[in-house]
């Protein structure tokens, strides 16, 4: 990876790219620490240095946020919205005839359903605001803090207004920022800027956990739970990477005095071919009964129970409900984003075949049966990669939002492989440039 990076910076094209993109991250993270209008940040800072690292409900969305949204700043919201907005708009792909058809129109269609992403991210944002700034307003938001119901001075409509104005056009900047460096940066922006902000957690949380620790003054802590995260991360890196090749022949086909085809190919398809969205699936939907269990009056019977066995990650019910919801998302989302008969009637198309397999409807029902079979071992992988780092690390002090969690490893581990994969790419375009000429 850093041999990559050296070569990309001795090139000119590359080199503006990456320093580009750089610079559009060091916006983003000042952006994260200036605070909205309406908020006192004395109060804000009092407040944090007071609660308990463990934020429960807010503590998902605090982490994709880079830790801007209990500082309730101007990026608060983070890159949330654009990626609930953006896994709406995949699962309506599907029902919508409408949706799917500009799906198949290409890159005309793309840029219309990313017109509709950008419209529904401005209005979930829209929403999401509105319930921070209520929280923020009740006092919810650090319901252990003595000055949670002074965080939020002014409680006008003018300045409730104002302040949900302020973090929608921040996610709208947010978003603006992303596709920036997608066009004119290196890899995919939103992905990066998710990656940044998950990455702007690692050396508060890991130097909360040397202060916990008992052993040598919790250096040993401190180095054991590095340990267990680098093996984490080798193990996602393996499993990303692993993947069934499907042999492809395409037979040869004579055109005038020419053969075209005769080809050999193959058709990869990973082990994980869902990536992090099953996980991110199963967090929102476990985060909907505990926000309701929050805003809900009184001390009532169902209210008591969400918030022992859904709100607590700890919970029992909670760790084997949040298992199965992984497992059911990985083959809902290979359904759908993977259709083998689309695949063998293209490869029947332009003469491909599977060899062995006859083409048509038996390449179709072979390839469902392959990727039947390696989505099981997918599905668990990823179920047992978001819960088991958390469980081993919870007797280190960790809490479930800990950077080496399931969900921060996969992110980062999956961007980072996409990130350095495109640099040495467009590297080997520039190297094989030499020998066309």
């Amino acid at each position: 990876m850093l041999t990559a990076f050296a070569r990309a910076f001795k090139t000119p094209d590359l080199r503006k790219k990456l320093l580009f993109t750089l610079g559009i991250i060091v916006i983003y993270r000042v952006g994260t620490h200036i605070p909205i209008p309406g908020v006192d940040y004395k109060n804000v800072q009092t407040c944090i240095d007071n609660a308990s690292q463990n934020q429960g409900l807010f503590g998902l969305v605090n982490m994709f946020s880079g830790g801007a949204l209990l500082q309730i700043t101007i990026f608060a919201l983070g890159i949330m919205p654009y990626i609930t907005a953006s896994i709406i708009l995949q699962l309506l792909t599907v029902v919508i005839p409408r949706l799917e058809a500009l799906k198949k129109e290409g890159q005309a269609g793309t840029a219309k359903i990313t017109q509709y992403t950008r419209y529904l991210t401005v209005a979930l944002a829209i929403l999401q605001g509105t319930g921070l700034v209520a929280t923020a307003r009740s006092g919810a938001l650090f319901q252990s803090c003595p000055v949670a119901s002074e965080i939020v001075p002014d409680q006008s409509i003018f300045v409730t207004v104002t302040m949900v104005i302020t973090m929608t056009a921040g996610t709208a900047t947010v978003m603006w920022l992303g596709e920036l460096i997608t066009d004119r940066g290196i890899g995919n922006g939103m992905s990066i800027l998710m990656f940044i902000s998950i990455a702007a957690t690692f050396p508060s949380a890991l130097w909360a956990i040397k202060q916990q620790g008992d052993l040598a003054d919790g250096w040993i802590e401190f180095f054991t739970v590095i340990a267990v995260g680098l093996f984490m991360v080798g193990l996602v890196v393996f499993v990303e990477q692993a993947q069934r090749r499907i042999p492809v022949q395409y037979a040869k086909r004579m055109i005038g005095r020419r053969s075209y085809g005769g080809t050999s190919t193959y058709i990869p398809l990973k082990v994980n071919q869902a990536g992090i969205i099953p996980v991110i699936f199963a967090s929102s939907l476990l985060y909907i009964p505990a926000l309701i269990a929050q805003f809900a009056g009184g001390t009532s019977g169902w209210k008591t129970w969400i918030e022992k066995n859904l709100a607590d990650t700890a919970a029992t019910p909670h760790i084997i409900l949040y298992f199965f919801l992984i497992v059911f998302f990985a083959f809902f989302y290979v359904a759908i984003s993977f259709n083998p008969e689309e695949v063998a009637d293209n490869m029947k198309k332009y003469g491909g075949f599977i060899p062995g397999i006859r083409a048509g409807r038996p390449t179709a029902e072979y390839l469902g049966y392959v990727l039947n079979r390696i989505t099981w071992p997918g599905s668990l992988y990823l179920g047992l990669i978001a819960l088991v780092p958390t469980m081993a690390l919870a007797g280190f002090g960790a809490n479930q939002n800990f950077p080496f969690g399931g969900t921060s490893i996969l992110i980062i581990v999956g961007v980072g492989l996409e990130t350095v994969k495109q640099i040495e790419s467009q590297l080997q375009q520039r190297n094989y440039e030499g020998f066309l000429r």
